[in-house]
C-alpha cells in the first residue's frame, strides 16, 4: 500500500514574503498547480491515500476559488482517499464539505481509519484535549499504525505541541506531522519514526530548501521516501563580501559561483567586511541579479572595512570613540569590531539602523 504524506499547502496565502508583486498571483496558481500534480503523482503511482497533516488553508475563512478547486479535486479522484485534519490555521475552517464519500475528516478525540493491516489515527489539537490525545490514543502491536497531528515538537505543554516522548511506546510505526515547513524526519522510538513533510511550495524567502512531500510504502515494514516535488526551489547564499571591490564584482560571483535554475529564486546574505561603499547595495544586486533568477532577495550584513590601527592613535571624537571599545575586556575582537564599524557610522550619518 502506498502513501503520501503532506501537510502545509496553504492554499490561499497572499505571498507577499518579498515576491514582487507582479509575481504574486502566478505563485498562487502554481501552489494550486502542484497540489493538482501531486495528485497526478499519486494516480500513476497507485497511491491510495493522501494525508494532509493540515493548513490545507492559509485562514480559517478561505477564498471561495481555493476550496472550489480543493474540494473539486478531492471529488475528481474517488480512486484516493484524502484525509484531511485541520492545523492551527484552517481549524476554524467551517464550510467545508462534508459530504465527499473519499474525504476523511477528524475531530477533538482520536479518528481511526483502517486499510487492511494498516490503521490511520488522527486527532485535532486544541486546549481542551492536551492531556486526553496522549492518553487515549490505542493501536495494536500487530498493525502497520501511521498517527496523524499539526504541531511543533516540544517538552512542554500547549495546545499546538507535540510530545515525542509520551507518543513513544504506543506502537506507532509512523508519525506524520504537520506545521514546520521543511522537511524533517528521526527517530521515535525504537519502533516508529516521525516526520514533517514540509510544505508543497516556498511561499517566500523565508522557507528555502527544498519542498514536497513523503512517499510512504506499507508492505511488511512502513518505508518513507522524501521526494522534491516543487515548481519553484529557493535558494540561501551566504556571502562574504571580503576581498570583493565592488557590488558588480560580488554579483558576478553569485552568478559564476551559484548556477541555479532560472527558474528558482534566491535570497543572498552578504557578510564580512566591504572595501566599497555599500550604500543601495541591496537594490543594486537585486538589479543586476534580476535577469538570472525568478526572484531575488538581497540582504545586506556587512560592515565597512576599518583600518583600526590608523585610527586609533587619531586625536578626535573617532579615535577616542575607538580606544574606549579596544579597552573593553568583556567584549571578543570580533564584536570590538562591530561596535567600531556602527559607531563609524553613526559619527558619520548621525544615526544608524542595527
Amino acid at each position: 500500500m502506498k502513501i503520501i504524506h503532506c501537510a502545509d499547502i496553504h492554499l490561499g496565502s497572499k505571498m507577499e514574503s518579498k515576491i514582487p508583486a507582479q509575481r504574486v498571483e502566478e505563485r498562487k496558481r502554481e501552489l494550486r498547480n502542484t497540489f493538482l500534480r501531486m495528485v497526478q503523482y499519486a494516480k500513476e503511482k497507485g497511491v491510495s491515500v493522501i494525508l494532509l497533516s493540515g493548513d490545507v488553508f492559509d485562514t480559517e475563512r478561505p477564498l471561495k476559488k481555493d476550496k472550489d478547486f480543493f474540494y473539486s479535486v478531492v471529488e475528481s479522484n474517488p480512486e484516493i482517499d484524502f484525509l484531511y485534519l485541520k492545523g492551527n490555521h484552517d481549524s476554524g475552517e467551517a464550510y467545508g464539505r462534508t459530504d465527499i464519500p473519499n474525504l476523511k475528516l477528524f475531530g477533538r478525540e482520536w479518528s481511526y481509519y483502517t486499510y487492511g493491516n494498516v490503521v490511520i489515527a488522527g486527532l485535532e489539537q486544541d486546549g481542551s484535549n492536551e492531556e486526553i490525545r496522549y492518553q487515549s490514543l490505542s493501536l495494536n502491536k500487530d498493525n502497520l499504525n501511521i498517527v496523524m497531528l499539526h504541531g511543533q515538537i516540544g517538552v512542554g505543554g500547549g495546545e499546538n505541541t507535540v510530545q515525542l516522548k509520551r507518543l513513544a511506546e504506543k506502537n506507532i510505526d509512523y508519525l506524520a506531522l504537520g506545521h514546520y515547513h521543511s522537511f524533517t524526519e528521526g527517530k521515535l522510538d525504537g519502533r516508529g519514526s516521525f516526520a514533517y513533510s514540509g510544505c508543497l511550495e516556498g511561499r517566500g524567502f523565508d522557507e528555502t530548501g527544498e519542498k514536497g512531500f513523503v512517499l510512504l510504502t506499507a508492505d511488511d515494514r512502513m518505508q518513507s521516501q522524501f521526494v522534491p516535488f516543487a515548481e519553484r526551489t529557493i535558494h540561501s547564499v551566504q556571502l562574504d563580501v571580503t576581498g570583493f571591490d565592488s557590488v558588480y564584482a560580488v554579483c558576478s560571483h553569485v552568478k559564476s559561483g551559484y548556477r541555479h535554475s532560472p527558474r528558482d529564486m534566491i535570497k543572498v546574505e552578504l557578510v564580512g567586511q566591504a572595501a566599497f561603499d555599500t550604500e543601495g547595495i541591496e537594490k543594486d544586486a537585486e538589479g543586476y541579479l534580476a535577469s538570472d533568477y525568478y526572484c531575488v532577495s538581497v540582504k545586506n550584513h556587512t560592515v565597512p572595512k576599518i583600518d583600526i590601527e590608523a585610527l586609533k592613535n587619531d586625536f578626535s571624537l573617532k579615535g577616542e570613540f575607538i580606544r574606549t571599545v579596544l579597552s573593553e575586556d568583556s567584549l571578543t575582537e570580533e564584536e570590538k569590531y562591530e561596535v567600531i564599524a556602527v559607531g563609524l557610522k553613526a559619527l558619520k550619518n548621525g544615526e544608524v539602523d542595527i
